[in-house]
């Protein structure tokens, strides 16, 4: 478990901190995380791929810690968007930062299941199984929210 630990440990906090935009309950959960995987690593039967499952883990520590203070704050993309900025694949599509920044603020506008397909999609770089797998949904249903955004967000480009 402790190499499975060095291997995602990094990616699961990043994706609590893109959550939580906060490190110390990140790295909370992020715990929490490993914890409930060793626990339950019987449970885990390759249906998806390890990164996967723990990232649904995740999630839902994620979520029950918001139940348990009745607070679900809305993932604040423009503070991390130093972070998206970063990546390669979609920064070469938008090479200006100003542009790249409006995207962002764009997103933001967007329902809070939207933008974490998104997050998934684009930075995580899941695909749509995967996707579907960590927030519970169908592949269908991620596809389409994903199609939608992404057409919403060139129609509000266009009108600019």
């Amino acid at each position: 478990m402790e190499e499975i630990y060095k291997e995602y440990s990094k990616y699961v906090f990043n994706y609590l901190l893109s959550l939580t935009n906060n490190v110390e309950i990140a790295e909370e959960l992020m715990q929490e995380t490993f914890y409930s995987a060793i626990k339950n690593i019987y449970k885990f039967r390759n249906e998806s791929s390890l990164k996967t499952w723990l990232y649904k883990i995740a999630k839902n520590k994620w979520l029950d810690y918001y139940k348990k203070v009745k607070k679900i704050e809305e993932i604040d993309i423009e503070k991390i968007s130093e972070k998206f900025l970063l990546m390669d694949s979609f920064e070469d599509n938008y090479a200006n930062r100003d542009e790249l920044i409006n995207i962002y603020k764009k997103i933001h506008k967007l329902d809070e299941k939207t933008k974490e397909v998104i997050y998934l999609r684009i930075k995580c770089e899941f695909s749509f199984k995967e996707i579907a797998t960590i927030m519970g949904k169908s592949e269908e249903w991620t596809r389409i929210t994903y199609y939608r955004a992404k057409m919403k967000l060139k129609e509000e480009m266009r009108n600019e």
